[in-house]
């Protein structure tokens, strides 16, 4: 083969559908840990997102087949699941990945005019709103505590109720993320607090394993040239090194830096979230400059912040500043000095 090469170009219909497919590992995983619940939220999430982007659609006019099919909302609906506790309520999928697909995709535009990461805004939308119900975390198998059949899962899921036997906090427990926070606020060494069952060797137990299988999804979009290794590997840097520069500061009361990597949404997020190129930077000094942002704010809420996860606040906030980053991270054109 000689050069010049045309490049085969690639639909959004066949860029998300191998973005579902990278969400895989992580989801078969998560669901032998914390049990089917997540695939019932995902169901129903990717349901909703259907039906919204159709009445969407058909409000502003424009043809179903073509947009129903590019799995854009699907994946909206398999990030916004992901987010949020698996015992979450019906309702409370549904109205956020509603608010998602009709406020923050389609106020704006629809797919490629929205500034925002859906999912995000959908995540956003929740923690703020129902804080309680985005509290009630599954306990992982292995942990001790009583774990809940398919049925108990969807009788508290549709229904709100668990068996005269059980309580729910016999069945849920707080992010390892929050734990973290609650044990060191109150005076807890950070040893006596990795210590607890919650944690495994590298962060949470079973989220760690989760995000092997994130980490994994993320190899498999890189290897097909979906996703480019500047943002996953800036954000995730970052984040190491803002954390491990608190944690040789004092060790005693900061977690270590693979601690901030294998719990909570910091994998997702690095391969799956920040890489979304609608509310991603187009330049390549740009997606440093934004994931890196991102991981230093993902740690600054996680730690000083009010929520124990800040991967949601830091990519929205991040999103806010990707027109000026792409303005002023334009490469010199061809031919042309600067200042001219």
């Amino acid at each position: 083969m000689f050069s010049p090469f045309i490049s085969k170009s690639v639909s959004v219909r066949e860029i998300m559908f191998k973005v579902l497919l990278g969400l895989l590992p992580g989801i078969a995983i998560y669901t032998w840990y914390f049990g089917p619940a997540i695939l019932v939220s995902i169901t129903l999430a990717s349901i909703t997102a259907l039906a919204t982007e159709a009445a969407m659609l058909k409000l502003r006019n424009r043809p179903l087949a073509p947009f129903l099919s590019d799995n854009s909302a699907l994946l909206t609906a398999w990030l916004l699941a992901l987010s949020i506790p698996p015992l979450a309520p019906w309702w409370l999928v549904v109205v956020g990945t509603m608010f998602a697909i009709s406020i923050s995709k389609h106020l704006y535009g629809g797919l490629g005019n929205n500034p925002f990461n859906p999912a995000m805004v959908g995540y956003a939308v929740l923690i703020i709103s129902f804080p309680v119900y985005m509290t009630h975390w599954i306990s992982p198998q292995g942990m001790g505590q009583v774990e809940l059949t398919f049925l108990e899962q969807l009788g508290y899921i549709f229904g709100g109720q668990l068996p005269s036997s059980i309580t729910l906090d016999a069945v849920s427990m707080a992010t390892p993320l929050d734990t973290l926070k609650t044990q060191l606020h109150s005076g807890h060494a950070l040893g006596d607090v990795m210590q607890m069952p919650i944690y495994g060797h590298l962060g949470g137990h079973g989220s760690e394993m989760i995000a092997i299988g994130y980490i994994a999804g993320g190899v498999y979009l890189l290897a097909n040239r979906i996703i480019s290794w500047h943002l996953p590997v800036a954000f995730l840097t970052t984040l190491f090194a803002t954390a491990g520069v608190f944690y040789l500061v004092d060790p005693a009361h900061y977690a270590p830096p693979l601690l901030h990597w294998f719990s909570g949404a910091a994998m997702l997020g690095a391969f799956f979230i920040l890489t979304d190129p609608v509310t991603s930077p187009t330049t390549i000094r740009g997606k440093f400059i934004f994931a890196a942002g991102a991981g230093f704010l993902t740690y600054i809420i996680r730690v000083f912040g009010g929520f124990p996860d800040g991967m949601a606040f830091a990519t929205l906030l991040m999103n806010i500043c990707v027109p000026l980053i792409d303005a002023y991270t334009q490469p010199r054109v061809f031919g042309k000095k600067d200042g001219l």
